[in-house]
């Protein structure tokens, strides 16, 4: 076994272990106050319903890929696309709502 590769593994271990704690922590916090699970649900949901709809939008033909692996590529865009122009817009009415008040 090289260096290389007791390296990788240790890495491995390691964004494992981060994964975990990255799920687990904020799982254990939100135990102690039930209404931010309710509010992450209705985020995770959002996430889900747009690349749903992204999916339904993607066209399934692309040179080299087949058909399911394209419209996973093509609902992620069109997911992506979608999400950074709402958060463009969000921004903006943010920023023009401080302005009047």
């Amino acid at each position: 076994m090289d260096l290389i590769d007791v390296g990788l593994f240790g890495s491995y271990v390691l964004i494992l272990v981060c994964a975990i704690a990255a799920i687990g922590i904020p799982l254990v916090q939100a135990a102690g106050d039930p209404k931010s699970l309710i509010k992450s649900a209705v985020g995770v949901g959002t996430l889900v319903v747009v690349f749903l709809i992204g999916y339904l939008l993607a066209d399934g033909n692309a040179k080299g890929a087949t058909e399911s692996t394209s419209k996973l590529v093509g609902a992620g865009i069109i997911s992506m696309y979608v999400l950074f122009f709402g958060a463009i817009i969000g921004i903006v009415i943010t920023e023009v709502t401080k302005m009047i008040k």
